[in-house]
């Protein structure tokens, strides 16, 4: 989700009840994965990291090879603008369900379903996170840095970090004065993006140049961790969880006989200014289309639901109703909700939402556009928190609503 957003969620005690559906109205050293840039026409490497688990992972209902490609694909680095290598495994993840894959030129990853229909609807996941990218070596070998997309120099401080560089994964930490040589005015002050360092252990500035170049982007180092009650921690569910839910969509619609044609994409660059839904939406030229990304869960100490919502995890996915959704769309999106009996919660977004559905509704003559989120704890983050029912949920949703979806839709107001 880019940074200009709030969103929120419900947090009842989930009872798994009959009235679950209804839509609730409200206002360790392992080696991490890595992204090794390499020439033009030279295939990009990964290094698929080591996925750890507290204790007997909950996965609940999620087919575990969806699972496992969830691991991979929120492992994999890919920050705006450096999508290459996620949206690899994303090509080859949706050409097992749809009928054509193919990737434009700013790099949208594209899936269709049943393209001959005349109704197309599309579903939009960015596949992009954010993070950092050199800017500046000091001649002591120190690297200083800049930010990709909306990061918070508070939860970068003294973190592991990843710079991916064509000659390989350059490990660094970002480092911080101790405590005892602070002056005792300075300590526990934030600090500001461009006073950040990162120590790559070079002994001048020639030696950390033979690893490092200008522009180079840097991910933290984390992984998957599987919490309680199927919950999972990691660096990038805002959206690679949102490029998933599409995916999954495709699977769980693959084999059906739909009656619309269905356009799943990977969409890039989301971070720093909706780029690829721009993009993607003018080339499908869609009548509906539906944004999947994280909202903000609540359900967390600090968060004032006065002015953010009463949203949770484990409640099901957010539907989102606003200037920015359409009326028709929202209402089928409730509708297959209850039909299905999913737990949905509704959020109220009076302009914008700071998703691809920003992009997609204001594409060409306009496109009827909603949004279907999941709800993440600590977003912008190296530790975002999600539900893999929450997640799994989402698909199903989309699924339905695409299953019954007719051809005569109409999405005037």
């Amino acid at each position: 989700m880019a940074l200009s957003t709030i969103s929120g969620f419900d947090d009842e005690d989930d009872d798994d009840n009959d009235d679950d559906w209804a839509p609730q109205d409200q206002g360790p050293d392992s080696r991490r994965p890595s992204l090794a840039l390499t020439p033009r026409g030279g295939p990009p490497r990964i290094n698929i990291g080591v996925t750890r688990w507290t204790q007997e992972p909950g996965a609940g209902d999620m087919d575990k090879d969806a699972l496992a490609f969830l691991e991979k694909l929120v492992t994999t680095p890919s920050p705006s603008g450096y999508e290459q290598p996620a949206q690899k495994l994303m090509r080859e993840r949706m050409a097992l369900f749809s009928d054509s894959v193919r990737t434009d030129v700013h790099g949208n990853v594209i899936a269709a379903l049943n393209a001959a229909a005349p109704l197309r609807v599309m579903l939009a996941g960015h596949v992009d996170e954010i993070g950092l990218m050199v800017n500046h070596i000091t001649n002591e070998g120190y690297i200083y840095v800049t930010q990709i997309g909306g990061v918070d120099p508070v939860v970068a401080v003294a973190q592991r970090v990843v710079i991916h560089n064509s000659k390989g994964p350059v490990p660094g930490v970002i480092g911080r004065k101790a405590i005892h040589l602070t002056d005792k005015e300075d300590q526990g002050k934030p600090m500001k993006l461009h006073e950040l360092w990162i120590d790559i252990g070079a002994k001048n500035k020639k030696d950390a140049a033979k690893l490092v170049s200008m522009g180079d982007p840097i991910t933290f180092d984390v992984g998957l961790t599987h919490l309680r009650n199927q919950l999972v921690t990691a660096r990038a569910f805002d959206d690679r969880m949102g490029a998933f839910v599409v995916a999954e969509t495709l699977r769980k619609l693959k084999g059906k006989a739909l009656k619309v044609a269905v356009y799943g994409v990977s969409t890039v660059q989301e971070e720093i200014g909706l780029r690829g839904a721009r993009t993607s939406a003018f080339g499908i030229d869609p009548q509906a289309g539906i944004a999947v990304d994280v909202g903000h869960a609540t359900d967390t100490p600090g968060v004032e639901k006065t002015r953010a919502g009463d949203f949770a995890c484990n409640k099901g996915p957010i539907v989102c109703r606003g200037a920015n959704i359409n009326p028709v769309l929202y209402q089928m999106i409730v509708d297959a909700a209850k039909k299905a009996r999913i737990p949905v919660q509704i959020e109220g977004a009076p302009g914008g939402t700071g998703t691809d559905a920003n992009a997609i509704q204001l594409n060409r003559a306009g496109v009827a556009t909603g949004l279907v989120s999941v709800p993440c704890r600590y977003m912008h983050s190296p530790c975002e928190v999600i539900s893999l029912k929450d997640l799994d949920q989402a698909s199903d949703l989309l699924a339905a609503l695409l299953a019954r979806m007719p051809p005569e839709a109409d999405f005037t107001p």
